[in-house]
């Protein structure tokens, strides 16, 4: 019998694998800790599941005492200091709102639509007292004055009141032309005026011939008669038109574009 044969056994009962070679794979699983996986399960923890999964400091998953910031007296969501904040929030939101609507109305006001009120009966049949209008304030700004609009305009010298600041007429005559009212019927340039917005019988009042100077606008009111217009206050200038009235927004049962 060799050497080899009679040699003893390593101290201590160790496998070979003590002595320098590479442990096995049941070794390696074997580190990961040191307690049985049913040692663990007694302490409220899954095998291989790390500790914190509970939550809190330290505290189990049913003592009440955790919180995401682990001191556990954070607030309630429903507390006094909660419903202020959102009360604070709220209010700033409809303060926000109320202020950018107000900012909108008056952006709209100024550069695009306004409304009007009709105070006299210079313009019966078409607009009565207690109308309203909207005006477009755009209007001419994208393209000329035309004749048979409405326009509303700053009140000239000597027929703006207290209450009445602006005045609403229809547009006759443009600039470069002659108007003349004769026999009840406008005559333009020398051609008779055809006026399908006035109602049958209506007559004009004698005036005239007037010249139009450029830039400035003829205008009269429907109510031919019973109007302080062209015939007394002359022309008006295009820089002195508010815009063009184009829809009758009251009373709702006379709701219509004009």
């Amino acid at each position: 019998m060799t050497d080899e044969q009679h040699a003893p056994a390593p101290a201590g009962g160790d496998s070979p694998a003590a002595g320098g070679e590479r442990p096995g794979p049941l070794a390696e699983v074997g580190t990961l800790d040191a307690a049985a996986p049913h040692d663990r399960v007694g302490n409220g923890e899954k095998a291989g599941i790390p500790a914190t999964v509970g939550g809190g400091a330290g505290g189990g998953p049913g003592d009440g005492s955790g919180s995401g910031d682990g001191d556990g007296d954070g607030e309630e969501p429903g507390g006094p200091e909660a419903r202020k904040r959102s009360a604070t929030r709220t209010a700033t939101e409809w303060l926000a709102l109320i202020v950018g609507a107000l900012v909108i109305a008056l952006v709209i006001k100024t550069f695009l639509f306004q409304a009007f009120y009709i105070p006299s009966e210079s313009m019966v049949p078409t607009l009565k007292v207690r109308d309203r209008v909207l005006v477009n304030k755009l209007s001419y700004k994208l393209h000329d004055v035309n004749r048979g609009d409405i326009v509303v305009f700053k009140a000239p010298p000597g027929t703006e009141t207290e209450e009445i600041r602006d005045l609403v007429k229809r547009v006759v005559g443009l600039p470069g032309e002659t108007v003349e009212g004769r026999n009840g019927r406008v005559y333009i340039d020398g051609r008779l005026l055809e006026e399908p917005y006035l109602p049958p019988g209506v007559r004009s009042k004698d005036f005239g011939p007037e010249k139009v100077p450029a830039d400035r606008y003829f205008v009269l009111g429907d109510n031919r008669q019973f109007s302080k217009d062209s015939t007394y206050f002359h022309s008006i200038r295009r820089s002195e038109i508010i815009g063009r009235a184009f829809v009758r927004i009251w009373p709702l049962g006379r709701f219509g574009f004009l």
